[in-house]
């Protein structure tokens, strides 16, 4: 049998041929025609012996070894695609499946501790040790715990911001404190002295050993800040309303000073760190470390900033249950005080406060619970370059207490003068009137509540104090201060023998 074999376009054009009639079969083909076609049919024969070659070498073994490795690779993606439609790792999946999965653990795990960091971001946070030597002299002989004392205390605090609602920042604050030593403060007390702390830093959680050093959660309190008008725009507000309420130290929020508030860096005795009647007079009624439970509101007004203001009012658990979230509800501390910044024509800055407070739980002469009140003022003036006026005033209004009015005065200079601004020399004098209950007592108070008599003579006139100390910069982190106390009429005995305290005290801050 005869096979004609043609290409497709060869017999395409046989077709157009035949197609064409045989009118056109009859005529015969021009020269330019018939080259024309010559040269496409022998292009087409080129085409038809490549595709013959291609075909004999997809015919050879090697192009089977191809196939072979294409259908390994396909069955290698099939696995490592259904290996990482599981979120666990195996062993029996492809190891390159293995490694994508730890490489996405990995990075999941480093952005869930990146979140972790935004959560703390703003996070604030400090340390402190501070360490305190006293030597008395003029105590009564036999006087227990009346030689030479050293005493540390250590505080940690941090301040977490947390995410705004709204226009609303709040943040929470936590205090830790840990320390060992009562320092000279026990035998002032039994000296029946009114200044019975003469070291405030002197600190023991309550009920613990001389040999135990414990540390107590001190504060841990909450706080929200509400611009003011409520839905404004925040950045050109002025006021704001702040909300506090948890754990806390009362002198954070009321009765500060500049220059007389701080006893790890400035004054040691406790007349001259807060307002006598308030912490030595027990008026303020904390737990046995110091704390209370309390709620605060605030309106702060910053409209003008050389004179803002601010208005404060604070209810407090107080007394032996009442600070210790026994009875926080039952009779509280009520305080309210009211404060403004200035700036004087020199740009001296000064702080201002009056405050007034209604106890429901103190201690009257005679140890039986009362309602007592008073009112105080505290200000801190800059009055030239380096050197500052402070004091205290305050005047209890109804209750019966060994003392019933205080004063202190002070003067503070740094050291520029001397080309050491980062030190500070500064000198307070304090006076602590007896109250007129006390002196027609025949001088007998119950001051620690025992059921026994603490004075036993009569009273006239006041005690009084004088504390100077110099602050020493050694490093930013590490200041020394030197510090000299001397207590006139202890209780405002006429007869008994003033007392001198001379103290070196240490701080480390971070």
């Amino acid at each position: 049998m005869l096979v004609l074999r043609r290409s497709p376009l060869q017999w395409a054009l046989l077709a157009a041929a035949l197609l064409s009639g045989p009118a056109l079969a009859e005529q015969p083909l021009s020269a330019d025609l018939r080259s024309l076609l010559d040269k496409l049919n022998a292009r087409i024969e080129k085409l038809e012996q490549r595709n013959a070659e291609l075909e004999r070498q997809i015919d050879k073994p090697g192009a089977k070894a191809i196939e072979k490795r294409l259908q390994a690779l396909e069955a290698t993606q099939a696995g490592i695609d259904k290996g990482l439609e599981s979120d666990s790792i195996s062993q029996y999946e492809p190891d390159l499946t293995s490694r994508l999965k730890a490489v996405e653990k990995d990075a999941l795990e480093m952005k869930k501790a990146a979140r972790k960091i935004d959560a703390l971001d703003g996070l604030r946070a400090g340390a402190s040790l501070t360490t305190a030597a006293q030597k008395p002299y003029g105590l009564p002989r036999g006087t227990v715990d009346g030689n030479s004392q050293l005493n540390y205390r250590a505080d940690i605090i941090a301040e977490l911001p947390l995410e705004p609602i709204g226009a609303i920042d709040h943040k929470l604050f936590g205090h830790f404190r840990i320390g060992q030593g009562d320092g000279l403060n026990a035998p002032l007390a039994r000296l029946d002295a009114f200044a019975r702390a003469p070291n405030a830093t002197a600190f023991r959680a309550s009920g613990s050993p001389p040999d135990d050093s414990v540390a107590i959660l001190g504060e841990a309190w909450y706080q929200a800040s509400i611009p003011l008008p409520h839905g404004g725009f925040k950045p050109h507000s002025r006021e704001n309303i702040d909300l506090t309420f948890g754990k806390m130290d009362i002198f954070g929020f009321f009765d500060q000073n500049t220059n007389a508030g701080d006893e790890s860096r400035q004054f040691l005795n406790s007349v001259f760190v807060h307002n006598p009647l308030l912490d030595a007079g027990g008026q303020v009624g904390v737990d046995a470390n110091g704390f209370q439970p309390g709620f605060i509101v605030a309106y702060n007004n910053k409209s003008r900033k050389a004179s803002t203001w601010r208005l404060s009012l604070g209810a407090f658990g107080s007394g032996s249950r009442g600070a210790n979230y026994q009875r926080t509800f039952s009779s509280p501390l009520l305080i309210a005080q009211a404060e403004t910044s200035l700036k004087l024509t020199d740009g001296l800055a000064g702080n201002y406060r009056f405050y007034t407070w209604r106890q429901g739980q103190g201690q009257d002469l005679d140890g039986s619970v009362a309602k007592q009140s008073g009112w105080g003022v505290s200000a801190d003036q800059q009055v030239a370059g380096g050197v500052s006026v402070f004091g205290r005033y305050g005047r209890l209004m109804q209750g019966k207490v060994p003392f019933n009015r205080a004063l202190t005065l002070g003067l503070e200079q740094n050291g520029a003068a001397w080309s050491r601004a980062s030190d500070a020399i500064s000198i307070s004098a304090g006076w602590l009137q007896s109250s007129k209950g006390f002196r027609t007592s025949g001088g007998s108070a119950d001051l620690d509540g025992d059921g026994n008599t603490d004075f036993r003579y009569v009273p006239n006139g006041a005690e009084r104090i004088l504390e100077i100390y110099y602050r020493y910069r050694v490093s930013k982190q590490f200041e020394l201060s030197p510090d000299f106390q001397y207590i006139s009429r202890p209780g405002a005995n006429p007869d008994a023998k003033a007392v001198k305290v001379l103290g070196l005290r240490a701080q480390f801050a971070f």
